[in-house]
């Protein structure tokens, strides 16, 4: 149920749905498959990953956003600033009970003059 918070801590319903629509993706649960093993730089992870940087970077940024990954810049001996990535730990116990906690505090969009069938 936490990302890094005590587990006291109610969730909300809008850090769920992110943390779901992270990981509801291959590409971004293949990165999460090799950052479990140690740190990696952008280049390096997609060499390992065989996608481009730029494609890496929008699924990077995701999994960032959803709090399931950190970066740290860092140069390299010949002054280059490199992009780290690593796992944050997080563990979530999806439990009917935190389903309804996090529902009743999701934020629903104001549909106005949209479509009301959803």
């Amino acid at each position: 149920m936490q990302t890094g918070r005590p587990s006291t801590q109610p969730v909300s319903g809008d850090a769920l749905l992110g943390v779901l629509h992270a990981l509801a993706n291959p590409h971004r649960l293949r990165v999460l498959g090799v950052l479990v093993q140690g740190r990696k730089y952008v280049s390096e992870l997609a060499r390992e990953l065989q996608i481009s940087r730029p494609l890496l970077q929008i699924h990077l940024r995701k999994l960032e956003q959803a709090g399931l990954v950190s970066s740290a810049l860092e140069l390299s001996p010949d002054g280059k600033s490199m992009k780290f990535y690593d796992v944050t730990p997080f563990c979530w116990n999806l439990t009917p009970e935190l389903i309804a906690t996090a529902a009743a505090t999701v934020t629903i969009p104001d549909n106005k003059g949209g479509n009301e069938n959803g």
